[in-house]
């Protein structure tokens, strides 16, 4: 069940530089244990950037996906990943098929872009300071 936001903080959230939104991400995904991104029937939703790269978006909250959920993405739904299977077996996986992450995309399309062993090590360097 992912935590309350309201539509003020999910705007203000949104307004945050791309450095603001990624630390946003990682304290969210420490704190409530969830990455969320989009898929469907067919599975996980990606993109592609200009230099050819394949990047799978990935959200605090099902809700900034869901405004992602329109146009060719309109058949698709916020799914959440656990933190720990995210890090037991996202990272290796998106890291072996050449995928990086769109970390909290806002609608401009404007978010920071890291490989899957940076964001694990940012996730895990929060989690090591909540101990």
């Amino acid at each position: 069940m992912p935590y309350a936001l309201s539509t003020k903080n999910r705007e203000s959230s949104l307004a945050l530089s791309d450095n603001k939104r990624y630390e946003l991400f990682l304290s969210k995904v420490a704190e409530f244990g969830e990455v969320w991104s989009l898929a469907n029937e067919e599975g996980w939703v990606t993109v592609v950037t200009d230099e050819g790269e394949n990047c799978l978006p990935v959200w605090p909250h099902p809700d900034y996906a869901l405004d992602w959920a329109t146009g060719d993405w309109a058949d698709c739904e916020p799914k959440m990943i656990p933190l720990d299977v995210w890090l037991e077996r996202w990272t290796p996986g998106l890291d072996q098929d050449e995928t990086l992450l769109v970390v909290f995309p806002n609608l401009k399309e404007q978010a920071v872009l890291v490989d899957p062993f940076q964001l694990d090590e940012d996730i895990r360097a929060i989690l090591e300071q909540e101990d």
